[in-house]
């Protein structure tokens, strides 16, 4: 499956964003998928993610209750809706699927597919 992300942009604190990662050369309800963000100077990081195995997501400390992950089997699209936002969810967001059913924010190296990034900043 290929991965295009898109959807990023500066904004405000307190602002929102919805990125989207249109996949193609698959279905991408059999897969399980997520969005990772790299800050500059810092390590990758898992932001949230949906097992195919039942549909449950699981979110980041960090982002809970601002940022909802979801997926639109009909456009074979995913997305990271982000309110609330803040100068520290500034990074470069990348989307992410693999085959196996079962989704983990825990590491990257899960992740068999990526899509190539797109910039989100958050300033006044």
């Amino acid at each position: 499956v290929q991965l295009q992300a898109s959807g990023g942009g500066l904004v405000q604190p307190g602002g929102s964003l919805r990125l989207s990662c249109a996949a193609s050369g698959s279905t991408l309800g059999q897969y399980a998928i997520g969005w990772f963000r790299q800050a500059p100077g810092k390590q990758r990081e898992g932001v949230a993610c949906i097992s195919s195995a039942d549909g449950s997501a699981t979110y980041a400390d960090s982002v809970k209750g601002r940022f909802t992950i979801s997926r639109d089997n009909d456009k074979n699209t995913m997305y990271l809706q982000m309110n609330s936002l803040k100068t520290e969810d500034t990074a470069v967001y990348f989307c992410v699927a693999d085959g196996r059913r079962l989704c983990i924010i825990d590491s990257a190296l899960w992740y068999h597919h990526w899509g190539q990034g797109t910039q989100v900043t958050v300033s006044s």
